[in-house]
C-alpha cells in the first residue's frame, strides 16, 4: 500500500450514532479497493477530465493563450521537477486521484504528444484553463469550451477504437470515470452560472455513454488569496458574498444533479463537495498541517497567477507545503493532496 493510500484512510472522519453504519461500510469499501490498487489492478478502465485550470494539465501549452502555468516556478515540485502547464507547484487533485484509482500514469493532455496509441485506452484530460460552461468564457482568452472540449471527446472516440477496437472501446468507454470540474471561471467574468448549462452538458457527456460522472461544486470562491485582495475591502478573512453565492450555485447543482439521475437511466453521478474541504483548510489550517492559508506560495501571494507568477516574482516562498495555496487561484500540491482523499471517499459509489 503507497503511502498515499494509507493517508486516505486516515482521513475517514469519526461519525455520530446516526452515521457510524454508513461510516464503517465506506472504510470497508476504501479497504476492498485499495486491496485491488495494491496489486496494480485500476479500479475502472480509464479516467477523463473537462473543465478549467484547477484540472487543466497542459492543454493551454498548445494555445494562443496568456492563461499559461509552463514556465518556472509552476511544477517545481511535480514529479519531474519541471513546469507542464499545471497551474500549481506540483500535482493537481485530479493527478492524485488518478494514483487513488491505481493508474500508474496521469490522464495525457489532450493536445499533447503523449496523448496517442495505447496511452488513450486508460483516459485524457481534455480541461483548458480559463474555460467554463460559457463559450464566451473561454473564447475570451482564447481557451479551450466546455463544447469544444466535448468535441475533442467525440475525437477520442474515433481514435480509441482504431486503437482498441470497437467492443474494448465500448467497455473502456461506458465503464470509466468522467470527472467535470468548472464554473469558477464563469463566475469570475459572468458573476451568474446558470445550472441548466450543467445539465445540457451532463446529458450530452451521457449521450456519448459516458455512465460514472463526477462533478465539482464550486469552491468557496471568496476565500481565494485573490478574490480577498480584490474584494475583500483591506481586510484578510473570506469575502461572504461571493461564498454565499458560491453556495446558492452549488444547492442548484445538487438539485440538477439528482433529477438527472432520476431521468436518465445508468448514470451513476456524484456531486464532489469541494468548497467544504476547502474551507476548513482555509479557515483552520493548523488542524491540517498548513501554517499560510491567506496568502499564496508565488510572489506576495495576494494574486498572482499565470504570467504574474514566473521566476522574477518577489517573495515566492521555499517550501509551498505549508501553504493551501500555490498562486493566486489556485491550491498547493499539498492541498491537492487533501481534497483528493477526501474526493475519494465522496466518490466510493462510482467505483464500487
Amino acid at each position: 500500500m503507497r503511502a498515499s493510500q494509507s493517508q486516505a484512510l486516515a482521513i475517514l472522519p469519526t461519525t455520530s450514532a446516526t452515521t457510524t453504519t454508513t461510516t464503517t461500510t465506506n472504510v470497508l469499501l476504501v479497504m476492498v479497493l485499495f486491496f485491488y490498487v495494491a496489486h496494480a489492478q485500476p479500479l475502472v478502465p480509464g479516467f477523463f477530465i473537462f473543465g478549467d485550470s484547477v484540472v487543466d494539465a497542459g492543454n493551454n501549452n498548445h494555445l494562443y493563450t496568456l492563461v499559461k502555468a509552463n514556465f518556472p516556478p509552476y511544477g517545481r515540485d511535480f514529479v519531474t521537477h519541471s513546469p507542464t502547464g499545471r497551474f500549481c507547484n506540483g500535482k493537481l487533485a485530479t493527478d492524485f486521484t488518478a494514483e487513488n484509482l491505481g493508474f500508474t500514469t496521469y490522464p495525457p493532455a489532450y493536445l499533447s504528444s503523449e496523448a496517442k496509441g495505447k496511452a488513450l485506452s486508460t483516459g485524457v484530460n481534455f480541461a483548458s484553463a480559463a474555460s467554463g460552461y460559457y463559450d464566451n468564457t473561454a473564447q475570451l482568452y482564447h481557451a479551450i469550451s466546455l463544447s469544444q472540449q466535448l468535441e475533442y471527446y467525440k475525437e477520442y472516440q474515433k481514435k480509441l477504437v482504431k486503437v482498441a477496437g470497437k467492443s474494448k472501446a465500448a467497455s473502456i468507454i461506458s465503464g470509466s470515470i468522467y470527472l467535470i470540474s468548472a464554473g469558477s471561471s464563469d463566475f469570475v467574468q459572468n458573476y451568474y452560472i446558470n445550472p441548466y448549462l450543467y445539465r445540457a452538458y451532463t446529458q450530452n457527456l451521457y449521450a456519448l455513454g459516458a455512465r460514472r460522472i463526477g462533478v465539482t461544486s464550486l469552491p468557496p470562491l471568496g476565500c481565494l488569496p485573490a478574490a480577498i485582495t480584490l474584494f475583500g475591502l483591506g481586510t484578510n478573512v473570506c469575502v461572504p458574498k461571493l461564498n454565499q453565492d458560491a453556495t446558492s450555485f452549488n444547492n442548484k447543482l445538487n438539485t440538477t444533479s439528482q433529477n438527472l439521475q432520476k431521468k436518465l437511466s445508468g448514470l451513476n453521478m456524484v456531486v464532489f463537495d469541494i468548497y467544504q474541504p476547502l474551507f476548513d483548510l482555509v479557515t483552520k489550517p493548523s488542524d491540517h498541517g498548513f501554517v499560510e492559508a491567506r496568502k499564496a506560495c508565488c510572489g506576495t501571494g495576494t494574486l498572482e497567477t499565470s504570467v504574474l507568477c514566473n521566476e522574477r516574482s518577489v517573495g515566492t516562498c521555499a517550501n509551498a507545503t505549508g501553504y493551501v495555496f500555490w498562486d493566486g487561484f489556485h491550491p498547493s500540491e499539498a492541498a491537492n493532496k487533501v481534497l483528493a482523499d477526501d474526493l475519494l471517499v465522496q466518490g466510493i459509489s462510482l467505483i464500487s
